[in-house]
């Protein structure tokens, strides 16, 4: 038991590290980015592979539904991870590299957003939705891990959460936080950082509506 709980406390003071060297101007920067498009009326993708199409999924559900206020526009955010049939025959008729980018030709108009999700930043199907994307002109963000990959060098911004490769669990378990960190500043329309006594924390957390009954 006590070892466990040493790899536990190891983990924990991972985490916190990877939150102490994390760049906030790179989340400000694609805060104003994702604003821009909800102000424009432009659509942003997100996509991702195994826990990061989860992710996505999540996301997708967090901007869409808990940044919708009555004084500005709706996002218009869809994943491109969720459509199983579609997927899956593109996936069977043109190669799995394709399934993002064959979506994307579809529906992909400059001025747009394509967000990609990867802990290793080599996914071959994100290579190509973001090359895919770059010739309509539209602005491609990837939230990463390890080193990068190919994809650090590819996407126009990126949330880079740097560590050893392999270390999955802590780079997706910080995407999700990044998520929600993102959705939380763009629901309330506040900048990344805040003075803490207008804020009460650097880091404002949406605080969901409850039902009565819940």
């Amino acid at each position: 038991m006590k070892h466990m709980s040493v790899d536990v406390a190891e983990l924990f003071h991972a985490f916190e590290t990877m939150m102490q060297q994390f760049d906030l101007d790179s989340v400000e920067r694609v805060i104003q980015r994702l604003r821009q498009a909800r102000d424009q009326g432009a659509t942003i993708y997100i996509c991702g592979n195994g826990g990061s199409a989860a992710t996505a999924s999540h996301w997708v559900n967090d901007l869409g539904k808990a940044t919708k206020a009555a004084e500005r526009p709706p996002m218009r955010v869809m994943s491109l991870s969720d459509n199983v049939s579609w997927l899956t025959a593109l996936a069977n008729d043109e190669g799995y590299d394709r399934v993002f980018a064959g979506q994307l030709e579809n529906f992909a108009r400059s001025g747009d957003v394509l967000i990609v999700i990867s802990a290793s930043g080599n996914s071959p199907n994100l290579v190509k939705a973001v090359e895919l994307a770059r010739s309509r002109g539209i602005t491609t963000i990837g939230l990463l891990g390890f080193d990068g990959g190919v994809l650090k060098k590819q996407v126009d911004d990126s949330l880079w959460v740097p560590t050893e490769r392999g270390a999955y669990g802590l780079v997706e378990s910080f995407h999700t936080l990044l998520c929600h960190i993102l959705t939380d500043c763009i629901a309330r329309d506040l900048p990344a950082r805040q003075d803490d006594e207008q804020a009460g924390t650097a880091y404002p957390y949406r605080r969901r509506r409850v039902a009565a009954n819940n």
